[in-house]
């Protein structure tokens, strides 16, 4: 197993997937991250709706209108819900989730993407986040953040060239 730093240089956006259908196992694991990932005050505000089926996977890909292509290419993919009435920090609780799903799915050897929802529109104008709620049932106050596609990689990435570290990002006390 790769220590973590390796991993998080390895981990890269993957928008081109094969086939090959995911396993029950990885399916497990990938929910299980979502499911384990840390949230504030413990409220776990989140839900997911995991997808698997083409029709579905097809239709959420359109469902902005641009930057969501890749969703369509995918065996498998989560999509992530908060609930702003149990908690003001489902933003950042979802994300923390979809991120946790990601970590996972490069430690399986797996490529994911994360196709973001909220305050996007579709080409017709429609908001995402309503065309979203609307294919897969989820009712209100759910609010949907981003689909994460996971499959196997059809490509390969280099990891993360350390010299693009930006350092000079980093402040010591004061900006």
């Amino acid at each position: 197993m790769e220590d973590f730093s390796c991993l998080a240089a390895a981990r890269r956006s993957m928008r081109k997937f094969t086939d090959e259908k995911l396993t029950q196992e990885e399916i497990r694991l990938l929910e299980r991250a979502a499911l384990i990932a840390p949230t504030s005050k413990h409220t776990n505000g989140w839900e997911f709706v995991a997808v698997d089926d083409p029709a579905l996977l097809q239709a959420l890909s359109v469902s902005r209108e641009s930057g969501a292509a890749f969703v369509a290419e995918a065996p498998w993919a989560l999509v992530i819900f908060g609930n702003p009435s149990v908690t003001d920090a489902w933003i950042e609780d979802s994300a923390i989730a979809a991120i946790m799903v990601q970590l996972q799915a490069a430690d399986l050897g797996l490529g994911s993407c994360w196709a973001h929802i909220r305050n996007r529109f579709a080409a017709d104008g429609t908001p995402t986040a309503d065309a979203v709620r609307q294919l897969l049932g989820v009712p209100a106050p759910y609010e949907p953040l981003c689909i994460i596609a996971v499959g196997h990689k059809g490509m390969e990435r280099k990891p993360f060239n350390e010299d693009n570290i930006q350092w000079e990002k980093i402040h010591c006390n004061k900006f």
